[in-house]
């Protein structure tokens, strides 16, 4: 009788516990490419150039208040950086620049909102969140930084691999996306023309884990 009371306790416990999680924090990391087009205003050899700042580091946190079985409320971030090193163009000169380096980052921060099956008692989960809020660009090289900001959207789609009910783990694949109609270079505003507008839509593939409490 004492055995079966023992074991009653446990999984009350357990059940109690689990019905408590109602935080969720999903941080991951992984590779990303920017799908943007590139200005049609460049020659093929800035072209060239620009293509080696297309894909880099992507890192991505969401934390969520579990609002009912299904869906939750929060905030999400995420940061892509790239950095290229190589023969440059400058437009309209005869001029090359040997060994310029480029460093690109791009960061994004807003309210979002989570669904999930993540309340079910089973080992396959599946999870979409989505995010709107500020989309930054910085790109700094040896005589030029670029700044601008706008509002930017991320979205991203995971399978997570139940260890735990607190702990999983598993692939997820991800969109950020906004588009800069003027920035800052050197500190001067500037506005390009219509087909210039500099793009950070981005897509990424990475490993997350997610954590209840």
């Amino acid at each position: 009788m004492k055995k079966k009371l023992l074991m009653l306790s446990v999984l009350a416990g357990t059940a109690m516990t689990f019905a408590q999680q109602k935080i969720t924090i999903i941080p991951s990391v992984g590779y990303a490419w920017r799908v943007a087009k590139t200005a049609d205003n460049m020659d093929a050899s800035q072209k060239e150039y620009v293509k080696g700042l297309k894909s880099g580091f992507n890192f991505d946190i969401g934390a969520y208040y579990r609002v009912n079985t299904l869906t939750g409320l929060g905030i999400k971030y995420n940061l892509y950086t790239a950095s290229h090193t190589g023969d440059f163009k400058v437009a309209n000169e005869n001029i090359i620049l040997n060994d310029f380096k480029t460093d690109d980052r791009i960061s994004f921060v807003g309210p979002g909102f989570i669904y999930s099956n993540f309340e079910e008692d089973v080992k396959h989960r599946l999870y979409y969140d989505m995010a709107i809020g500020l989309i930054s660009y910085v790109s700094k090289n040896q005589f030029v930084e670029t700044k601008g900001s706008n509002l930017g959207l991320a979205a991203t789609i995971g399978y997570m691999y139940g260890i735990s009910p607190a702990v999983m783990i598993g692939p997820q694949f991800s969109y950020t996306g906004g588009v800069l109609k003027k920035y800052k270079i050197n500190g001067t505003e500037y506005k390009p023309n219509k087909g210039e507008y500099e793009g950070l839509h981005r897509v990424a593939a990475s490993l997350g884990a997610t954590f209840r409490f």
